[in-house]
């Protein structure tokens, strides 16, 4: 028996609080870990408001979770984890392992449905359980306090230059310098793309420079916008809603691709002869699979990329909650546990 301390909603919308409930025993894939760190990301609101009709209370939210394994399953004793050793769990915390998908790499599009980790129980907690491939093996140099929103809001953009084969010769454009684009450039910054960021904020402008950005692009100028076409191999967009998109796709250069990682709710309008001529494209991701996440992890370290985030301790989270619901959040908020 595991009793597990954490801070959950009880209803939608509601203000988290002090919960306890009983893990059960230890299922023979799974790894326990002793949370440390954990970041706060919009996903975390829109499942405790329940905004996308899939939430399940008590819930525990927190997917960018920092911590040390504490326990293995029987199964997963052998899989490379040691008692002790720092990992990160991010937004999939299952996947079946033997379907197409999972077994071609592709693990977060398990063909039999991956389980979040909010719904398996997330990291606003002590404690934390997840299958032990989803249990990422941190390098020692990378930056602990910083490193939880790499495991969604990192990833979640670090899959689109894996997909679209970004090199140092890559002009990327980035819409939307918040939790996840500012992330972006500092990857982008770190693989010697040419970057260019659209921000509806001017406030920012030398904040975005300095994470590397080599263009700060008014999202709201409809003539600046329209001086940039035909110049972008890859434009990536985090914002979730709706914008005036055409003076974008006619930013993308011949083979260029427009991709979304942000859950804008409304249907992107493009003419077809947009796409036919210059042989351009639309596509989107979620999150990444364990391969993908290693890559991105090793590749922070080396890099020196961490996400610039402001730090709360864990009994204050509904004060945290809120700053970001308030949009004040520079750029993510991380909660350090202390119960």
């Amino acid at each position: 028996m595991t009793i597990i301390k954490s801070y959950a909603a009880d209803q939608a919308g509601a203000e988290l609080k002090l919960y306890q409930f009983d893990a059960g025993e230890l299922l023979p894939e799974d790894v326990e870990v002793d949370v440390e760190y954990c970041g706060i990301c919009h996903s975390d609101l829109s499942m405790i408001d329940n905004e996308w009709g899939m939430s399940q209370y008590p819930l525990i939210a927190g997917h960018e979770v920092i911590g040390r394994v504490s326990a293995l399953g029987s199964a997963a004793q052998d899989k490379g984890l040691k008692i002790g050793q720092r990992v990160g769990i991010g937004w999939t915390a299952r996947s079946c392992g033997h379907c197409d998908a999972c077994i071609g790499g592709n693990q977060v599009n398990c063909l039999e449905g991956s389980v979040p980790t909010i719904i398996n129980r997330g990291g606003f907690a002590d404690k934390i359980r997840a299958d032990w491939q989803w249990a990422i093996p941190l390098p020692e140099a990378l930056d602990i306090a910083s490193a939880g929103p790499l495991l969604c809001g990192g990833i979640t953009v670090f899959k689109p230059l894996l997909m679209h084969h970004v090199t140092a010769s890559s002009r990327v454009g980035v819409i939307g310098i918040g939790g996840l684009g500012h992330i972006a450039i500092k990857l982008l910054r770190a693989m010697g793309c040419e970057v260019t960021a659209f921000s509806s904020n001017p406030a920012k402008e030398q904040e975005v420079r300095a994470m590397g950005a080599a263009r700060v692009v008014n999202s709201r100028d409809p003539q600046a916008l329209t001086e940039l076409a035909g110049q972008f191999d890859l434009i990536i967009n985090t914002v979730n809603v709706d914008l005036d998109w055409m003076p974008y796709f006619q930013a993308l250069a011949w083979g260029g691709n427009f991709h979304t990682v942000g859950a804008v709710m409304t249907p992107f309008p493009v003419p077809a002869f947009t796409l036919i001529g210059g042989d351009r494209s639309i596509s989107g991701s979620a999150t990444g699979s364990p391969s993908e996440l290693r890559k991105l992890v090793k590749f922070a370290a080396r890099s020196h990329v961490a996400p610039q985030i402001e730090l709360y301790p864990m009994s204050r989270i509904n004060e945290a909650i809120q700053h970001v619901r308030d949009g004040k959040a520079r750029y993510r908020v991380v909660l350090q546990a202390d119960f």
